[in-house]
Parts: C-alpha cells; sequence; structure tokens
C-alpha cells in the first residue's frame, strides 16, 4: 500500500531521517519496519516569517509491489549506421536533442565551435588570471554551453511545453543528485554539472553519434529553398536530411550568416543591468529572520521584481555562496556572470538584477533585426572602457549607486579578475540605471539591510537572453525561407535556461524524427 504524506518540519528535523521517516510513519498510522520504501516527492523552504518551516511531501510503501514511480533508464539505440542529423551547438538544446534522436534511432552529428569541458575549464581559468579570452572558448561557447559552468538552476516557468520531469531524470541519471528531483526549486551546481555533461557526451559517442568539437559552421548548405548540410571553419562541408540549430544567444557570427543568407529574423526584447552582490550571511540574516545562523538551512535566496515606469525590474539567476565570473565572449568586451557550487556555500550571494527592455528601447529595432546585438556590444565595450586592464570590471557600492556618489573603495568581493571603482549611475543608460536606483529603493524597504554599501554593482550584466528571434514555423518547426533547418534553444528565441532550451531541443528533434 502508498500513503501520500505531507508534513510541515523544522530545519532541523527535515535535515535528519532518522527524525523525519518515524514522523511520517505516525501520520500515516503504520510502523516505521513496515515501510520498504520511503521517497521525498517535494520539499520547501517557508521563510515568510519565523520560525522557518520546511514543507515536505512523500509517499511510503508498505509493499514494493505498489512502487508506482520508477526511474525509467535511457533507452539508447546503436545509431552508428543511422541517418544522420546535424545538431549545430552542443549546449542544453543540442545534447537534450541529440539524446532524443538517439532514442528515435537517428544519428546525432554535434558541431560544436568550443572545446571539451577539461579544455574549456583551462580556458575560462585563463580569462581571470591572464585576462585572455578566448573567442570560442569561454564562459558561453563550448560543451554544455553557458550552463556548464553556470548554478545549473533547474526551475522553469515553462511547464506546458514538455516532459520537465523526464528532463530531470536524466540529468539524474548522468550524475546529478536525486533532490532535483523533488526540490522545489533544484539545482545541480557548477562543479557537479560539468561531470554530468560529460557523461552525456559519452552516452551519445557510446550510441554511435559523433561530435565534432572547435569546429564553426560559417554557412550553409541549400539546394533551391531546402538546408541539405552545412560548410565547416576548417573547409569542410557536411550533409543531412535536417540541420538542428541550437547556438545559444552568443553565437553572433551566426545571427550574422543568417541574415545573409535571408533567414527571417526579428529583433526582440531582453533584460539588461548589473551584477548585485552582497555578503551571504547578510542575506541569510534578512531572509530566515535572524542573526543567528542555522546549520540545517541552505544558504538563503532572494527573488524580487518590482515594476517601474512600466518596465520590470527583477533579479535574475540569484546565486546564494556562489561567486561573479567574467563572461564575454571577445577580448574588448566586459561581461559578467554568477554561478555557485553544489553546496553554494561561498562567503557572497550574488543576482542579476536587470531592467526589461522592448524593441522600442533599443536603437533602430524596427529597420535592424539584429539591432540588440549591437546595442548589447556597444554597451560591453564601454563597460570594458570603463572597467581597468583586461577583464577589471567597474564596481559601485550600491548605496552609492542609488545616490549618484562614486565609490571611495571596494570591499572584499567573489570576482577575481578584480574591481575597480566607476560611476556607473552615470554612463549606464538613463533608462535603465534610473530604474535599478528606484527598484533598489524599494528592495531596500521590503528587505530591511539589503540597500548597503556592503553589496556590490558590478557590469555589465546583458547575456539574460537572446536580443534575436529566429522565425520557424508553429506546426513544422522550420525556419523560413527555408525547409530542413530547425532553431531552438534559447539562442533561437524559444527558451531561456537549462531545462527550457533542453525541452526545446527534445520537441524539435521529436519533430524531425516524424520526416526521417
Amino acid at each position: 500500500m502508498a500513503h501520500q504524506i505531507q508534513l510541515t518540519l523544522t530545519p532541523e528535523e527535515a535535515a535528519n531521517s532518522e527524525i523525519y521517516i518515524p514522523k511520517f510513519a505516525k501520520k500515516a498510522g503504520i510502523n516505521v519496519d513496515d515501510i520498504v520504501k520511503f521517497q521525498i516527492t517535494s520539499k520547501s523552504i517557508d521563510a515568510r516569517k519565523p520560525p522557518v518551516k520546511v514543507n515536505m511531501n512523500a509517499k511510503l510503501y508498505t509493499d514494493i509491489k505498489d512502487h508506482d514511480y520508477i526511474i525509467e533508464p535511457f533507452a539508447a539505440k546503436d545509431v552508428s549506421k543511422a541517418s544522420e542529423a546535424i545538431i549545430v551547438g552542443a549546449g542544453p538544446a543540442g545534447l537534450f536533442a541529440a539524446l532524443t534522436f538517439i532514442e528515435q534511432g537517428i544519428k546525432p552529428v554535434i558541431i560544436e565551435r568550443g572545446k571539451r569541458v577539461g579544455e574549456r575549464k583551462r580556458d575560462v581559468a585563463a580569462i581571470s588570471t591572464k585576462h585572455y579570452v578566448d573567442p570560442d572558448s569561454n564562459y558561453a561557447f563550448g560543451e554544455g554551453g553557458a550552463g556548464t559552468f553556470s548554478d545549473g538552476k533547474l526551475y522553469t516557468r515553462s511547464k506546458k511545453r514538455g516532459d520537465i520531469r523526464r528532463i530531470y531524470e536524466l540529468l539524474y541519471l548522468h550524475g546529478a543528485q536525486e533532490e532535483i528531483l523533488y526540490e522545489s526549486q533544484p539545482h545541480i551546481g557548477s562543479d557537479v554539472l560539468a561531470q554530468v555533461v560529460v557523461n552525456i557526451r559519452q552516452t551519445i559517442l557510446d550510441a554511435g553519434g559523433t561530435i565534432l568539437f572547435q569546429q564553426r559552421v560559417t554557412d550553409l548548405i541549400t539546394e533551391g529553398e531546402q538546408v541539405t548540410g552545412v560548410k565547416l571553419s576548417d573547409g569542410r562541408t557536411m550533409a543531412a536530411a535536417a540541420v538542428v540549430l541550437a547556438t545559444g544567444h552568443s553565437a553572433r557570427d551566426v545571427y550574422e550568416m543568417l541574415q545573409k543568407r535571408g533567414v527571417m529574423l526579428e529583433a526582440k526584447g531582453f533584460a539588461l543591468g548589473v551584477r548585485l552582490e552582497h555578503p551571504q550571511e547578510l542575506i541569510n540574516q534578512i531572509q530566515y529572520h535572524s542573526n543567528e545562523p542555522d546549520p540545517h538551512l541552505p544558504p538563503a535566496s532572494y527573488k524580487l521584481v518590482k515594476q517601474v515606469d512600466d518596465r520590470g525590474v527583477y533579479s535574475f539567476c540569484m546565486c546564494p555562496g556562489g561567486f561573479i565570473v567574467p563572461a564575454a565572449t571577445a577580448n574588448d568586451q566586459l561581461v559578467v556572470n554568477g554561478m555557485s557550487p553544489s553546496k553554494r556555500n561561498g562567503t557572497y550571494a550574488n543576482s542579476g538584477m536587470v531592467v526589461e527592455l522592448r524593441t522600442e528601447d533599443i536603437p533602430n529595432a524596427e529597420e535592424d533585426p539584429l539591432a540588440g546585438i549591437r546595442y548589447q556590444e556597444q554597451l560591453e565595450k564601454m563597460a570594458f572602457m570603463n572597467g581597468g586592464q583586461g577583464q577589471v570590471a567597474p564596481a559601485q557600492g550600491m548605496a552609492d549607486f542609488v545616490n549618484n556618489r562614486v565609490s571611495a573603495d571596494m570591499p572584499e568581493n567573489s570576482y577575481f579578475p578584480g574591481l575597480i571603482s566607476s560611476p556607473m549611475h552615470f554612463w549606464l543608460p538613463e533608462h535603465v540605471s534610473s530604474r535599478l536606483k528606484i527598484a533598489f529603493k524599494a528592495f531596500g524597504k521590503k528587505m530591511r539591510g539589503f540597500l548597503t554599501n556592503d553589496a556590490l554593482v558590478i557590469g555589465l550584466e546583458s547575456r539574460t537572453s537572446s536580443p534575436v528571434r529566429i522565425y520557424r514555423d508553429k506546426e513544422a518547426l522550420t525556419s523560413f525561407p527555408y525547409d530542413g533547418l530547425y532553431p531552438t534553444g534559447e539562442g533561437a528565441g524559444y527558451a531561456g535556461g537549462i531545462v527550457s532550451s533542453g525541452l526545446d531541443g527534445v520537441r524539435v528533434a521529436r519533430k524531425i524524427a516524424e520526416t526521417m
């Protein structure tokens, strides 16, 4: 027999199975010794008011035959001699498209401009230590895409687009923690996610798929209105019945190529702002309503949003116990992003703090589909010029930013390349900085102690999502005017983040399988 039980527990109770399992058994009216399987189905923290509570749901089985949920293993087929489909990009959309092709008996051929995870780690380290950005191997490009060295957040708002649970299961089967199957806000962590990506690669190769690293796609091969393959940076050509375009939102050369090829593109809004970093201890005190740390609670997070002058201002990619990294894809740009390890045990908490931009806020967006990219580049170069040598980033105390003051010094922080005091309130676009200031004041009232010079505003957070959408037919999922080209994921403008990109890759791969 299966019992579905919900309990509200203290953090200490929720951290110890020897405490919470007997409590569940008691509420179910059974003996602990009769439980043959205990399965947590959801877990969330309620910190809206003190004391902090943990809501936990679980299934208790007294007969293993009643166990109604079993994770199905990945059903790999030998596709070494099967028909091929090309996937451009080895980020979440590309990798999950590849796994889906294998399940469908199609051979995936992945073309990735960057390097394998191991080599890529050395290149991202060099950005901080040598201030050199390899344009093809960095925090945006390489095996696993931009998500590889991210926090590995898995929650998404796209709950109607596909089987989210199966995305979680496949990540778990490739080495992610079991907790991602039931946590309300699951995350993998940058230290674990890299190995998960390596394991997915091995699954693809073992099934007979192909992965080509350090190869750019420089052009499409077409016959009339049909895409039949791609040209590579080493001069080779590759043919396939379908080409999945899963390049991510930073492959600006690909957008340029598509525009020259006459592929229908449109400018779309994105969000622009800064990275905001606080001491994690301060965020814990604010969110958990206590100056005394609780060892049974995880590092606290926050989610903030404020409408200012008809534009949303909100926290983005919040990383408890994390650190800020240099995420530019060229040496004359400065972009920052956040990441955190699985334990989230760092000294600082950071998040993007961004302002919604609509197409009317982007110069020339009505005439040029790539106007958003050009606007990003302009501001990233401005951030570079206002930084220090190399990837030293411009920064300002949060309270100083709000009050239009230049910060005299920089407190300790997580950004390894270094920070330099800069009047960000002055050189950020006024329609961004003015809204940030109003929102910061509102957030400071909502979270007492949040608005402080112990927090740093660091620039520039500009790669929040694609500023371009590649048109695709709603039913066939192909581009226009070409058949056989399937835009997918965040770079195509149809997803945002690991899970929604993975779901979109699955959807496109299944559609292609119907035609092959």
